[in-house]
C-alpha cells in the first residue's frame, strides 16, 4: 500500500484531491508503510481494519483496551490523516478499511464529500454536541481542540498580549512568531480565517505575517519548546501540546515557563476543531466497526484522551484536562466544521503567501 511523504502531501495531485495539502499535526502519526493488530480474541474471531491518522503511540494503547473489552481485534494501519484520507478516496469501495479515525474536520469531511461514508447511528451522534459531528451524521467528533497563541512571559508581558490573532502582523510582533504552515492544524485554522471573513482576509493575514519574517518549524512541538526555552517569543499551536510537554519532562503544565493564551470574543485565532471517526459504507451494517464508535465515545476513553493527550472528550459530563478552561467556555469563532474540507484554495493561499516554497 502506497503512502506519502510530508513534502508530497503538501502539494496537489492531479486527481484535485483537496486532502493532500495536509500534513502532519500533533497526535498525527508519521508516515509508515505498515500495519499494526491488537492481539484477536481466538474466541470471537472478529476483526475489523482502521485507518489512523493518529500516532501509533497514542492509538495502540486504546485500540488493545477496546479489543480486551470487545474482543474484536483491529488491524490499524497508520500514516499522518492527510495519506490516509487520500488512501481511502484513491481506493474508493474497494478499501479494506472498515473506519477512519482522522486528526481533524477538514479530511474526515473529504472523505464524506466523496460519498465514502454511511450515516452513524443517532445513539453515537447524540452524545456529541452538533457543532462537533458531522451535519449529515457521516461522522462525529471524539475530541476538540482549541488554538492558541503560547508565549515566554519573559519575552512577552502579558499586558502585550494580542487582542486577535491577526494583531501579529504589526511589525512590533516581527522575527518573533513561531508558525508551522505544512501542519494540518494551521491550515484548518486559515480555512476558518476564510470561511469567518472572507479570501481577501486571509490573504491579507497571510500576507502580513509574511511580512513579518515568522519562525517557519515543522510542527507545533518545536514551536512550544523554543518558546519554553525563550529562543521563541511566542507561536501558533493547538493547547494540549503543553500538557504533553509537561508530561516528557515530568511535571505539569503550570511548572513550564511557557504559557497559553486564548484569543477572546470569537476570534478565528481561538477556533476549536476536532479530531473525530467515520465508517465506510461498506461497514454500515458491521456491528463491530459501530462498537469501535461506541467504545471511543465511552467514558473510559473519553478520560483518557483528557489525561493522556490533555485533549477535551466531547461528551458534556466528561472531565476536561486540567490547567485550561472548559471547552465550554471557550469563545470560539463562529465556524461551522463542516465548512473546514475547503482546503484546496487554502493551500494556495499559503503557497501564495511564500510561507511555503
Amino acid at each position: 500500500m502506497p503512502f506519502f511523504l510530508p513534502r508530497t502531501v503538501l502539494t496537489l495531485a492531479t486527481t484535485g484531491l483537496l486532502v493532500l495539502g495536509l500534513a502532519a499535526c500533533g497526535g498525527a502519526a508519521t508516515d509508515t508503510t505498515g500495519a499494526t493488530g491488537t492481539a484477536a480474541s481466538p474466541a470471537t474471531g472478529k476483526k475489523i481494519t482502521v485507518y489512523s491518522g493518529r500516532s501509533e503511540s497514542l492509538v495502540k494503547p486504546l485500540l488493545e483496551k477496546f479489543t480486551a473489552q470487545t474482543g474484536i481485534a483491529v488491524e490499524a494501519r497508520y500514516a499522518a490523516t492527510a495519506a490516509m484520507a487520500t488512501q481511502l478516496l484513491e481506493e474508493g469501495e474497494k478499501s479494506p478499511a472498515d473506519a477512519f479515525f482522522a486528526q481533524d474536520a477538514g479530511a474526515l469531511g473529504a472523505v464524506a464529500k466523496k460519498g465514502l461514508f454511511a450515516p452513524l447511528p443517532a445513539t453515537a451522534l447524540d452524545k456529541v454536541p452538533a457543532a462537533y459531528r458531522a451535519k449529515s451524521g457521516e461522522w462525529v467528533g471524539v475530541t476538540a481542540r482549541s488554538r492558541v497563541l503560547v508565549y515566554n512571559p519573559g519575552l512577552v508581558p502579558a499586558a502585550q498580549l494580542p487582542a486577535s490573532v491577526f494583531d501579529l502582523t504589526d511589525p512590533a510582533w516581527k522575527g518573533k512568531i513561531g508558525v508551522a504552515p505544512t501542519n494540518a492544524s494551521f491550515q484548518a485554522f486559515v480555512t476558518a480565517v476564510t470561511v469567518q471573513h472572507g479570501q481577501d482576509k486571509a490573504k491579507e493575514f497571510l500576507a502580513g505575517l509574511k511580512a513579518n519574517d515568522p519562525q517557519i518549524r515543522e510542527g507545533n512541538g518545536p514551536i512550544l519548546e523554543e518558546v519554553d526555552s525563550g529562543k521563541i517569543a511566542a507561536g501558533l499551536i493547538n493547547h494540549y501540546y503543553l500538557g504533553e510537554l509537561a508530561k516528557e519532562k515530568g511535571t505539569t503544565p503550570d511548572t513550564l515557563t511557557a504559557k497559553l493564551h486564548f484569543f477572546p470574543d470569537g476570534d478565528s485565532g481561538a477556533l476549536v476543531n476536532v479530531a473525530g471517526v467515520g465508517v465506510l459504507r461498506k461497514a454500515a451494517q458491521n456491528p463491530d466497526a459501530q462498537a469501535l464508535v461506541t467504545y471511543l465515545l465511552s467514558a473510559e476513553a473519553q478520560k483518557y484522551f483528557a489525561e493522556e493527550t490533555f485533549e477535551y472528550p466531547v461528551l458534556a459530563d466528561a472531565v476536561p484536562p486540567a490547567g485550561v478552561p472548559a471547552l465550554q467556555e471557550l469563545k470560539a469563532p463562529a465556524v461551522d466544521l463542516n465548512d473546514l474540507d475547503r482546503l484546496e484554495a487554502t493551500i494556495a493561499l499559503i503557497r501564495e503567501s511564500g510561507l511555503v516554497p
